[in-house]
């Protein structure tokens, strides 16, 4: 009978049922190392899926949108600030608008909402009123709606948490902040401008945040009634606090909101925002400034699912290294090299779909925990609970594929050696040739023309707008550049190792050992540093990203006095009053005491350090006349109607793009005090004085230079960007005229004259809004009239609370004016840099958990050479020494390549982007990085290794 070689039918089959079940039977052998191998590949899926299900989650859905907005009811309607009907809003937000044309419109008049409700619903009113309450003997205002709160129409959007519906017009509604703002409890009464009610039920409005201090009365509840009427009121825009619920009926269509919108009504309607049109091309309500979120969610995501490639791939690659010899005594059976390599895939598709599984599921649940314990707080940060399919799906996928691949490298080299060698070896052999260093240079070479390549298309170049658009590119390159470099790196590892190891004999036993064992072993070190090197890179671009952010928005900050500083204003305004005969009025202006006003804020605060009074050029007032509706307009004469400031001279410009980009924001002439041009605060802009008036304003002592200008009849300005060749230019701008508006953007008064005075540079500590400073005498010699403006005061600290209430109070009762409030300048705190440091503790703890693991996998491995070591005699002590040397070197190669290969692609990405001002590098917390990483894993390592091993049968040949 003849012989039949041929395979037998469903032999392949069978063969895939053995492996996967002495797959299983090898995973359940070695417990503890099946354990890590799952815990590396699973953090980083967990990881990555609960930060884009908590990312998704802050996003509204159009239904959870709806719901919170309306309610039940159809639609909102709300009056709209337009100036021309050619205003449209979003389908999808009535808060949002544009237009093809922002000049006003003379003849266009807005309608009032009320008077464009459509017949057949119901009509319910939402109105914020102004009240306040007592607190401490202050006046604190108090965020107030008028509304039926309780209408069944109105479910989803107010919630009742706590109490009862009010019964009686005595009884209202308050949000969890206003309790405890007032120390309140339900059933407690509180006395406001409105009346004195009991608060009977805590409510949530699912707009805000519980902690918000919020009153809620009925429509007409109280004694707030409109003020008396007007003509001037008469002829005032439609009053934009009032919105307009409508309840039942049929749904309000897109193309009646479009009419609507041409006559200055925006709606929000239920059936658009769940089914919205087709946008526009170009969409005029594409987010402009979501484009640094993407690129950063796009980049730090590109080597997040690196990373979760690379560290299955060590964790399969270290671990997988136990199996050598069954692998071995497989092939020496007479089994085929397809045979061997389906038992080391099966092991890893076993291992890595527990693994993706478990950490898809502990993301989920992680991010579940978060939102379910935060929505009860009364947080509207996370709008519910949505899981990210795509991305997870793809963590998921990178993190299986990644086993799998990695399982055939021992199974291949194996397979390729003989059954006998490998029976006596153990081990996977030693990889041969050069070709990994090969491809790694080719890689890395590659890698550097995709970052030149990124870098030279964002930076060189005159025209921005060109610039701007080439970004998705740029993006994909510099992306591209770090993700390659990263594979680079990983695969030059080995010949990192070999360089570093070669000159070791100064090192201490430990050390030197470690070393040596690291050059030997090359197949337990390239996993483990290329798994710290992942992480690494991953931390530092998070931190080179978040330390640009927090740098451009320290430059961006608005400074409305140096910190700890408050203004107040010694000048209050009135309404206009008559002048003459002639029906010309001027608005009235009433000048406080600036001692007494010193001495009520001293009385009050105990924190105040210094008070100075500021006079300043006068604000202009306007001879102005009464028409026949009995509204006051600027009358013929321009009397009192200039106002003063520095104009720029030319060259001194901001460089900017026709379409208003700012070319440059670290230019000098791109920021410091009064920048964008022409923006104001509580700071008189031209402030009249000497050295005590420059040192309150400069926040520090004024040079001699600027004094000596001041006495000869010049200027101190704050800002260089108003000097050329030692002088500024004062202008008198006509404020009746304003100039024609580019886009949004205001472009000032006409010019009506200009005076040439002598200036010196001398800028204030922080970019406080003011022009400069000019002495008495300039004032008078250019007639300018000088009057008391603002009193600067200086505290030690930020009140609390009750000191804001006592000096709010105090206030109020000095200017006889309810609702007056001490504000002061926060300026820029240690958050940021508080929350740069927890991106460093967060990020030295992802690294130091693939540094952990990969040294427990890689001390696992070892164990034969470590059970060799106590034969020979060596000291019980030394392997724990050694197992924290192991740790030192691995953790350190890898955190090091890991931060160049982090922070060379993310500062080349802030700056080809321009996604902030300029890149930021944290030297500081990236030193610390280095440094807490290697040292804190080499303590761990040597806390928790074994000094003796029990003792056992070495395995022949290992």
């Amino acid at each position: 009978m003849a012989l039949t070689l041929a395979p037998a039918p469903g032999g392949r089959r069978q063969a895939f049922r053995v492996a996967v079940r002495m797959a299983r039977r090898d995973i359940r052998r070695h417990k503890g190392r099946s354990l890590l191998i799952i815990l590396l590949i699973m953090l980083p899926v967990a990881g990555m899926t609960g930060a884009a299900t908590l990312y998704q989650s802050m996003q509204r859905t159009p239904a959870e949108q709806v719901q919170f907005e309306l309610g039940n009811t159809q639609a909102r309607f709300r009056s709209m600030p337009a100036q021309n009907p050619l205003f449209v809003q979003s389908p999808v937000d009535d808060q949002r608008i544009a237009s093809a044309e922002y000049e006003r419109d003379p003849l266009f008049s807005p309608a009032d909402p009320q008077d464009v409700l459509p017949p057949g619903y119901e009509v319910l009113t939402e109105t914020a009123l102004t009240v306040t309450a007592t607190s401490g003997g202050a006046d604190v205002n108090l965020m107030t709606k008028a509304v039926d709160a309780m209408n069944p129409a109105f479910v989803g959007k107010f919630t009742l948490l706590e109490g009862r519906a009010p019964s009686g017009p005595d009884e209202v509604l308050v949000s969890r902040g206003l309790l405890e703002r007032f120390n309140l409890r339900l059933g407690d009464k509180l006395t406001t401008s409105a009346g004195t009610f009991a608060a009977v039920g805590r409510l949530r409005d699912a707009a805000f945040s519980d902690g918000n201090v919020i009153l809620f009365l009925k429509p007409g509840q109280g004694s707030l009634a409109p003020a008396a009427g007007t003509a001037a009121q008469a002829a005032s825009p439609p009053d934009d606090r009032t919105l307009y619920y409508l309840a039942g009926g049929a749904p309000v269509a897109w193309p009646q909101i479009v009419e609507l919108n041409r006559r200055g009504v925006a709606v929000l309607s239920r059936s658009v925002v769940l089914d919205p049109p087709p946008a526009q091309n170009p969409d005029p309500f594409s987010s402009r400034n979501d484009w640094p979120t993407y690129l950063t969610g796009g980049l730090v995501g590109s080597l997040a699912l690196l990373e979760v490639g690379l560290l299955a791939g060590a964790a399969f690659a270290v671990g997988a290294k136990g199996q050598i010899r069954e692998l071995a005594l497989l092939a020496a059976s007479g089994a085929e090299a397809p045979t061997i390599r389906s038992v080391v895939t099966a092991a890893g598709l076993w291992l890595g779909a527990v693994a993706v599984l478990g950490g898809a599921a502990l993301g989920l649940a992680g991010a579940a925990g978060v939102v379910f314990w935060v929505r009860p707080q009364g947080s509207v940060r996370l709008a519910g609970f949505h899981p990210d399919t795509l991305l997870t799906g793809t963590a998921m996928l990178m993190g299986l594929l990644a086993c799998a691949l990695a399982a055939l490298v021992p199974a291949r080299q194996v397979a390729r050696q003989a059954a006998l060698g490998a029976l006596k070896s153990g081990r996977a052999p030693a990889v041969a040739g050069k070709w990994p260093a090969r491809i790694g240079g080719g890689l890395l070479v590659l890698a550097a023309l995709m970052l030149g390549g990124g870098g030279f298309l964002g930076l060189v170049g005159d025209d921005l707008d060109e610039l701007m658009a080439r970004v998705p590119l740029v993006a994909a390159l510099l992306t591209g550049g770090a993700v390659l470099t990263v594979v680079a790196l990983v695969l030059l590892t080995g010949g990192f190792v070999s360089v570093l190891t070669r000159r070791t004999g100064w090192m201490p036993l430990p050390l030197r050992m470690a070393a040596r064992d690291s050059a030997r072993n090359r197949t337990r070190t390239v996993p483990a540093v290329a798994a710290v090197l992942a992480a690494a890179t991953l931390a530092s671009v998070a931190m080179v990203l978040a330390a640009s952010q927090l740098e451009d928005a320290k430059r961006t900050h608005y400074w409305s006095a140096h910190q700890f500083q408050a203004v107040l204003p010694l000048a209050m305004a009135g309404p206009p009053v008559a002048e003459d005969a002639q029906s010309r009025f001027v608005p009235a202006s009433r000048v406080v005491d600036q001692a007494a006003l010193s001495a009520v804020v001293r009385q009050s605060l105990e924190t105040v350090e210094w008070t100075q009074p500021l006079a300043a050029v006068a604000a202009p007032r306007c001879n102005m006349r009464a028409t026949a509706t009995g509204a006051f307009i600027s009358g013929d004469d321009s009397t009192g109607c200039l106002q003063y400031g520095l104009g720029i001279p030319a060259g001194n410009e901001c460089p900017a793009t026709p379409k208003g980009r700012i070319k440059d924001a670290s230019d000098w002439r791109c920021m410091g005090s009064m920048f964008p041009a022409g923006i104001s605060g509580q700071l008189p802009q031209l402030i009249v004085g000497g050295t005590d008036e420059l040192r309150a304003v400069l926040g520090r002592e004024p040079g001699e230079e600027s004094l000596d200008v001041l006495a000869n009849g010049g200027i101190a300005v704050s800002n260089p960007v108003y000097v050329q060749d030692g002088l500024a230019t004062l202008e008198a701008t006509d404020v009746r005229k304003p100039k024609p508006a580019v886009g949004h953007a205001f472009q000032g008064y006409e010019v009506v004259s200009g005076t040439r005075l002598p200036a010196v540079i001398e800028a204030p500590v922080a970019p406080v809004p003011y022009y400069g400073v000019i002495s008495t005498q300039t004032a008078a010699r250019l007639g300018l009239t000088a009057e008391p403006a603002a009193l600067v005061v200086q505290l030690s600290g930020l009140p609390g609370n009750a000191e804001q209430d006592t000096v709010s109070a105090a206030l109020s009762t000095f200017y006889g004016v309810p609702g007056m409030s001490l504000n002061v300048e926060h300026g820029i705190g240690a958050e940021g840099s508080a929350l740069l440091w927890v991106i460093v503790g967060l990020s030295a703890l992802i690294t130091l958990s693939a540094a952990g693991i990969t040294t427990g996998l890689a001390l696992a491995d070892a164990r034969n050479d470590h059970m060799t070591l106590a034969a020979v005699g060596a000291a019980p002590g030394l392997r724990k020494s050694l197992a924290g040397a192991q740790s030192l070197m691995t953790a350190g190669l890898g955190t090091l390549l890991g931060l160049l290969a982090g922070v060379v692609p993310a500062a080349l990405t802030v700056a080809a982007t321009r996604m902030y001002a300029g890149a930021t590098i944290p030297w500081l917390q990236l030193l610390a990085l280095l440094i807490a990483v290697p040292f804190t894993g080499a303590a761990l390592a040597w806390m928790f290794t074994k000094a003796r091993l029990p003792m056992s049968r070495r395995g022949a040949g290992g």
